[in-house]
């Protein structure tokens, strides 16, 4: 249909893909909209691939997957540099990593989100207590390696300035030269409506560039969309296109089964019995009212254990606040994810919104309580979650900035030791911190420790099996003993 404006056809609306990227030129900076697989520029991404654009410096929250999203340009070599805060499940992205192939700059997630919007905004520049004495504010940290597995070129250390007693870490904005987005709805104006957890990163990213290309799932006449309604509005968008055939799908599907009288409950394996002992242990600490994150793993099992008739509203990093169980097969929605990339459902009284406002939340000490897992702690509330230099790379997505967040309370969720006996409770972390003195509690199968974040750990409660001695010995940090240790408290059905 045509698309009109009060005098004249709007030249905002381009006919396909290729012709909305044809001016797109080999070493240019693009922002790519989307969360995981979710809320991808699919159709561009596909172009730029055909276009055969090379040396991309591209800046994502994640690396796609092999084969989907970003990780179509990054098996096709058209990426020279990638800035995210995760790098996932994308096999070929890490071995291109560390290989000495690509540069990855990892950033924390929020403090990505805050670049892009103050890049949007004009703003060159602002501080963060997200990444203080971690390698992204004292650097060092491989953006990238050599062919021998050497850092060849690692990170610069950041400015740090004290406010009101605290450190902050300066970062710099990030303007580009395109930002590729998808919508669900867009008029022929540039206005745009996403859909439901869709909106992430798309929203700020709408904002930062030079040229900021859309492709919609639907195109309307100006004057179809409620004004109040419009999430983005068009002065921010160079160029639409209407996409077709899109391939949605759940990077990782949970679904709730029906369940079935008839058949006996399968018996928990010993594994799922040490989760569920730490997630009822967990479930302890929610409040009514209270505002609260989930790491991946351990700290989502909690939310099952939410007693009935209080009120805890779950945040998501991706742009959710009241999160709901796993949906059933047939209201599975790709466009509604959680922050693992897991199909979810809302409950009454759920929002939407961008990563850039789901990190002022968070940033700005609104969400009561965090729970996440660790690879170690320190004695004194040290964190280590995000990566093994040289062997693993996930990044460390918005963990640093939510343990950074002023008056959140941090809650750690581990087994006590790795698989062959080590204790992951150290006196000082081995590998790079995500935050330092920033854990408030720790939570395993054997025991839990209330932290004096700077000054140690006092041992509170200790599970059934196990003694204090016991503690004692597979603890690598020195510990106070309470006064009054109790058993391990569980949550009751």
């Amino acid at each position: 249909f045509a698309c009109y404006s009060t005098s004249k056809r709007n030249s905002k609306v381009y006919e396909c893909a290729i012709d909305a990227v044809q001016d797109v030129k080999d070493g240019s900076t693009i922002l790519f909209g989307g969360f995981g697989i979710c809320g991808i520029p699919e159709k561009m991404i596909d172009a730029l691939k055909e276009k055969g654009v090379k040396n991309i410096t591209a800046v994502s929250n994640n690396g796609g997957v092999d084969k989907t999203g970003l990780g179509v340009l990054i098996g096709q070599k058209q990426v020279k540099k990638i800035i995210a805060s995760y790098v996932g499940e994308n096999n070929e992205l890490v071995r291109q990593y560390l290989g000495g192939e690509m540069a990855v700059e990892l950033t924390p997630q929020g403090t990505l989100a805050e670049k892009i919007r103050a890049g949007g905004a004009g703003i060159p520049a602002f501080y963060t207590p997200t990444g203080y004495a971690t390698l992204v504010q004292e650097g060092g940290a491989p953006v990238k390696y050599d062919k021998e597995g050497c850092i060849e070129i690692p990170s610069q250390k950041k400015e740090v300035k004290k406010f009101k007693g605290r450190e902050y870490v300066m970062e710099e904005s990030i303007f580009a030269d395109f930002a590729f987005v998808k919508a669900q709805k867009a008029d022929c104006l540039g206005n745009l409506v996403f859909n439901k957890a869709a909106r992430n990163f798309n929203a700020p990213m709408c904002r930062a560039a030079k040229v900021t290309v859309v492709e919609v799932e639907e195109l309307v006449p100006i004057g179809e969309l409620d004004p109040d309604q419009i999430h983005v509005p068009g002065i921010y968008v160079h160029r639409i296109f209407l996409g077709e055939k899109y391939n949605k799908r759940v990077e990782r599907l949970r679904i709730t089964e029906p369940k079935d009288s008839s058949k006996p409950a399968k018996p928990p394996s010993d594994a799922q019995k040490l989760r569920e002992r730490i997630a009822r242990r967990v479930a302890l600490e929610f409040r009514d009212g209270m505002y609260v994150n989930l790491g991946i793993g351990i700290p989502v099992l909690s939310s099952n254990y939410i007693p009935k008739g209080m009120s805890v509203m779950l945040q998501s990093e991706n742009g959710i606040l009241g999160l709901g169980p796993f949906p059933t097969k047939e209201n599975v929605d790709p466009d509604l994810i959680n922050a693992g990339k897991e199909s979810v459902t809302v409950v009454p009284g759920a929002s939407y919104f961008g990563s850039d406002d789901s990190f002022a939340m968070i940033r700005g000490g609104h969400v009561d309580i965090t729970i996440l897992g660790a690879m170690e702690v320190s004695g004194t509330g040290d964190l280590a979650n995000w990566m093994i230099p040289g062997k693993l790379v996930k990044g460390m997505g918005g963990a640093m900035d939510l343990v950074a967040a002023p008056g959140t309370k941090v809650v750690i969720t581990m087994e006590h030791n790795t698989r062959d006996g080590k204790p992951k409770i150290l006196e000082s972390c081995t590998l790079p911190l995500t935050g330092k003195g920033v854990v408030d509690m720790i939570i395993s199968e054997k025991a839990v420790f209330k932290v004096e974040k700077g000054v140690g750990m006092t041992l509170v409660e200790v599970a059934e099996g196990f003694t204090v001695d016991d503690i004692k010995a597979s603890t690598g940090a020195k510990f106070k003993v309470s006064d009054n240790v109790k058993p391990m408290a569980q949550i009751s059905d």
